[in-house]
């Protein structure tokens, strides 16, 4: 006597699996966009965390070799390591060093400063933009002093 075996899965038992597949990708995608996001914000805050620990470096070091604290004409000179995305070519400037209108970053993690703004930007790879006020403050006379570098502010 053969017996007869059932191999292989029903139309009934495929749909279900696919429904469920759907659902847990619908809550899965959201989530990981938001952790993206999550990530890049952090990068930019540790990018502007640097900075401003640089800047405080170099106001110390021109304040004991010149007598005066003073920050740079451009704030990504007061780090080691620029940022990946971070072109000095790229940065309001042409290449004889002549200001640009248009220095903000146009593509993804690209970071500028924005000479003829002041202000340094990044576009994260969802294509936002955002940027921080820079002022290097007043580097002559008698009320000389240091400037400031501002919060994130969307583009």
């Amino acid at each position: 006597m053969k017996k007869k075996l059932n191999e292989g899965f029903t139309l009934i038992e495929l749909i279900i699996v696919m429904v469920i597949l759907g659902i847990m990708a619908a809550v899965a995608v959201p989530k990981y966009i938001d952790s993206i996001a999550n990530a890049e914000e952090s990068a930019e805050n540790a990018v502007i965390s640097s900075i401003r620990a640089g800047l405080k470096q170099h106001a110390n070091n021109s304040l004991y070799s010149d007598g005066r604290a003073t920050w740079p004409d451009n704030p990504f000179e007061v780090l080691g390591d620029a940022p990946a995305g971070y072109s000095a070519t790229d940065n309001g400037l042409d290449g004889n060093g002549l200001e640009q209108l248009d220095g903000v970053a146009d593509s993804d993690g690209e970071w500028t400063f924005d000479y003829g703004n002041s202000r340094i930007t990044h576009q994260r790879a969802d294509n936002t933009r955002y940027s921080w006020a820079y002022d290097k403050g007043t580097q002559t006379g008698d009320n000389a002093g240091i400037g400031s570098l501002g919060g994130r502010q969307d583009l």
